[in-house]
């Protein structure tokens, strides 16, 4: 790999809303976070769409990274259209783009990293060296997987704005293979560089943990533990869950994380009864102590579109913990069943889900399973996969 001087290269990583919104850590802010801490960066500006209006067009991150948002034409969820449609974002980037300049006169590389498809005019409005679009979401699909006329309105502004960015970008990166036969499929042919890079986890976080366990969150309650850590949202099967709660009184259904769910009905409902437990809203250095509550992962998502495309971030910090994991309408993780590891099936029977759990818990405390299982997530610490992208993409030597 060609190496560049340090201090010589500025990220803009556009995402999909500002780095502290809900207080969890996804994907791309852990690859803002690993563009960050190398040497030959001399900043990240994190591009973010926002119903708040900042005062200072910059607000500070760390040390090396910095945040421009944009806001949106109203508060209300309706008016995001705007985050997709040029007229309505175009003079909000000036700041960014008179800040690149002067930067570009110094003799630093611009590179652009899109991790949602928000903002598209922005990848012709400067000579950037490389752009990348870091897939990791069906965008146009609705979480819920319920469409209405809104969400295929929707749909489209969102295709359309994405298929610009396809057209533009230099090199792409997609979370799971579905989304990397998506893309290929929307190229018809054309030439250029597609790569699947799965989502990882901070593996000494998960597996090295010291953090003491969380144990007052349980209620007192005692036995097995099924847990979901993560923003609760509408792609998780609520009523499935519920009735796998009501088959198995003696375990302990445990949700951590915010409420994504806009009020959905059957997430309330699965709340009423006495086994389900959620927490709320967790710092995400504390996740670690929540984990050591879990005696097997659950990660239950519905079938739908959107979820065809999902590789969920928890799987590997799961399996980091030690902890085995069923999974329900994965089919980017359907390959990776393993014994006493993952249990994976598809569908909605709460019986089937109850039967590959009891699966899982007899070998939960075996050592050797437990090896086995952090064996199987140390391969996937994002440091080793960002460091990967980044030569996938040729992204230095373009620079």
């Amino acid at each position: 790999m060609i190496k560049v001087k340090a201090d010589s290269i500025i990220h803009v990583v556009v995402a999909t809303g500002e780095w502290g919104q809900d207080g969890l850590r996804y994907r791309r802010h852990r690859l803002a976070e690993f563009l960050a801490s190398d040497p030959e960066t001399k900043e990240v500006i994190w591009v973010c769409p926002s119903s708040s209006r900042h005062t200072a067009p910059f607000q500070p991150i760390t040390d090396r990274m910095k945040q421009l948002t944009i806001p949106d034409v109203l508060k209300s969820k309706l008016f995001r259209f705007g985050r997709y449609q040029d007229m309505f974002y175009i003079h909000k980037l000036s700041p960014l783009l008179e800040h690149l300049r002067q930067e570009e006169k110094k003799g630093i590389a611009v590179c652009l990293w899109y991790t949602f498809p928000g903002f598209p005019l922005l990848s012709s409005l400067f000579e950037w060296k490389h752009i990348v679009y870091d897939c990791s979401d069906l965008w146009g699909e609705p979480i819920s997987g319920n469409h209405n006329i809104l969400s295929y309105m929707r749909q489209r502004v969102i295709v359309k704005a994405e298929n610009r960015i396809i057209k533009y970008a230099h090199s792409i990166t997609c979370s799971s293979q579905y989304l990397h036969d998506q893309i290929k499929k929307r190229l018809m042919g054309e030439p250029k560089d597609v790569f699947t890079v799965e989502n990882g986890v901070e593996y000494d976080v998960f597996a090295k943990s010291n953090l003491p366990c969380k144990e007052d969150v349980l209620e007192g309650r005692e036995g097995t533990v099924l847990g979901f850590i993560g923003g609760i949202k509408p792609k998780l099967d609520f009523d499935m869950i519920a009735e796998a709660a009501r088959m198995r009184p003696d375990w302990t259904f445990l949700f951590v994380g915010p409420d994504g769910t806009n009020g959905d009905p059957s997430f309330q409902h699965a709340l009423k009864l006495p086994n389900v437990i959620w927490t709320g809203a967790v710092a995400p250095e504390e996740v670690p102590a929540y984990m050591k509550l879990i005696d097997v992962g659950m990660m239950p998502y519905k079938q739908s579109p959107y979820n065809q495309a999902v590789f969920p971030l928890k799987l590997y910090e799961f399996l980091a913990a030690g902890i085995p994991v069923v999974g329900l309408n994965l089919p980017s993780t359907e390959r990776l069943k393993e014994k006493d590891v993952y249990e994976y099936l598809e569908g909605d029977d709460p019986a089937l889900f109850v039967e590959s759990c009891l699966k899982v818990i007899s070998k939960k405390d075996d050592t050797s399973y437990r090896h086995l299982r952090q064996s199987r997530a140390k391969k996937k610490d994002w440091h080793a996969l960002f460091t990967n992208m980044v030569e996938l993409t040729n992204i230095k030597e373009n620079a």
